[in-house]
Parts: structure tokens; C-alpha cells; sequence
């Protein structure tokens, strides 16, 4: 077959007109004495496949839309999950386009970004359901507690949050300090279990000064249900610009410090349910 060309025609010429001739790239690549596709690629760009290389019930929608993405300059990997079809298809109906120009890294950043957008999008929902569904079926574990159970936790909470004791300065005083609604909710009603009046209680709001400290009061105030004179001034935190802080927002509402007056007793009481519950063998 070979013959049949004469020396001047180019590679290109004589892959085409074996092309048309209705050869197989394979059959071309015989005659030829290809061994590269890339190089059969080049030969033949630009070369529409002959139309018995299309089945008669060809998925010719789907070849068009991939034509389209990859004109649009998407890769083969990204047209064939857009389409849900594999890269050997794509691979089929698209070669004899030209090669999409190298994206810039500008513009390439930019769409894997969009691509992290999208997955993220999906995938946050499923992996908060995942987390709700796990936090659920701990919680109905645990179920109502009890009085015994309530001092068991409030003394471990209190001993992880709370002011202790040191032997070199011994101040046995109920002092309890945190940022976590939820948590002050749980030591007031963990207080009023151990037999706390909550008149004993004094509040006191530490919080940085560039907050709105005056919502912070009144947040405060509204979850303790406290009369306002128990609450002492607040102490605002100096504002260092070097630090970056992520506690900022309407949902930044600083530390509240709970306090018990006349509270000798109910430490050294915390520290013997703290110690019985941390006891290594766990006996009293």
C-alpha cells in the first residue's frame, strides 16, 4: 500500500488519505510504520472519524455535549464525570479535536477551588448528619440523671474548669469560669443539686473590650435568671492587635466567673465526689 504515495507526500496527507480510504488507525499505523498514537494523533488532526467508526445506536447526544466540553477546554477526566461516562469514550469522540490550551495557574487555581466548593457544598450536609445522628445515640444512652450521677458530673466538670486548692496556697472557694452556655447552665443546676441557694451566688463577665459588652451582660443575665445585683462590674480584656482571635461575632459573649459565697464546705465536698469518681479502682 505504501507504494501508492510518492516520496514528497507528508505524513499527514498519507494518514489522512488512508483515513478516507476507510482504514483503522490501527491498519494506518501498519502502513506507516507508526508506533507512537500521540504521533498518529498529530497525523491526524482535525480528521473527523469515518462514520462506521460511530455505531448505528451511538450515544450521539452525550458525543456531542463531550465535543462541546472539551472545545470549552475541559480534560478527559472532567468530561467524563460530567457525562457519567468513561474516559475511553470521551477519548473516542473527542481526539481529533485540537489540544486545549494550558490553563494559567491563576485560572487553574481558580477552578479547583470551585471544584472544592462544589464537593463541600454536598458533603458538609452529609458528614453533620453523620455527627447529629452519633451525638443523638450517645445522648440517649445516657438518658435523665440522677442526684448521685448530676454531683458526679458537676464535681468532674468543676474539677476540669473550675479554681482548686494548692498546697502552697490554700483557698477552698467554689470559683467556676467558662465561655459554654451550656456548661454554666449544667453547673447552676449541678449547685442547686449539692443544696446551693441561689442567692449565694455571685456572677462577674470577663470579656475583651472591643465586644459588645452590654449584650454580653444582658445575655448573661437573661440565662442565670439572676437579679442584677449579683452581678459584679465586668472586667474587660486589653485588645492586642497582634492576636488574631476567632471568638469575635454576635455569638462572642466572653467568660462568665460563677462564684459561691461561704463555700469552704461545698470545695472540700467537690473534691471527695472528684476524688471518688477519679479513684483508679474505682472504689471509694
Amino acid at each position: 500500500m505504501s507504494s501508492d504515495f510518492t516520496p514528497a507526500s507528508s505524513l499527514r496527507d498519507r494518514a489522512i488519505a488512508l483515513r478516507r480510504a476507510g482504514r483503522s488507525r490501527t491498519e494506518i499505523k501498519d502502513i506507516l510504520g507508526i508506533t507512537s498514537n500521540s504521533t498518529l494523533n498529530s497525523a491526524l488532526t482535525g480528521e473527523p472519524p469515518p462514520e462506521w467508526t460511530c455505531r448505528p445506536n451511538a450515544k450521539d447526544a452525550l458525543r456531542a455535549k463531550a465535543r462541546t466540553l472539551r472545545e470549552q477546554g475541559l480534560p478527559y477526566h472532567r468530561i467524563a464525570a460530567e457525562l457519567g461516562v468513561s474516559k475511553s469514550s470521551v477519548s473516542l469522540w473527542v481526539r481529533d479535536l485540537p489540544r486545549p490550551a494550558r490553563l494559567s495557574y491563576a485560572e487553574s487555581r481558580k477552578r479547583s477551588a470551585e471544584g472544592v466548593r462544589r464537593y463541600w457544598e454536598t458533603e458538609r450536609a452529609v458528614r453533620e448528619a453523620r455527627r447529629e445522628a452519633a451525638r443523638s445515640a450517645a445522648a440517649a444512652e445516657i438518658g435523665r440523671l440522677n442526684r448521685r450521677e448530676l454531683l458526679i458530673a458537676g464535681a468532674i466538670a468543676y474539677w476540669c474548669e473550675g479554681s482548686k486548692s494548692k498546697p502552697y496556697n490554700r483557698q477552698d472557694r467554689v470559683i467556676f469560669t467558662n465561655s459554654d452556655p451550656a456548661m454554666i447552665t449544667f453547673f447552676l443546676r449541678f449547685l442547686g443539686t449539692a443544696g446551693v441557694a441561689p442567692n449565694m451566688l455571685t456572677y462577674r463577665v470577663y470579656i475583651h473590650e472591643t465586644a459588645n459588652v452590654r449584650a454580653a451582660e444582658h445575655f448573661w443575665l437573661e440565662l442565670t435568671r439572676a437579679d442584677p445585683a449579683q452581678f459584679r462590674r465586668s472586667i474587660l480584656k486589653t485588645h492586642q492587635p497582634k492576636t488574631v482571635r476567632k471568638n469575635v461575632g454576635e455569638t462572642y459573649r466572653g467568660c462568665l466567673r460563677v462564684e459561691v459565697r461561704r463555700s469552704v464546705q461545698l470545695y472540700r465536698s467537690i473534691e471527695g465526689w472528684a476524688r471518688a469518681a477519679m479513684a483508679a479502682d474505682g472504689s471509694p
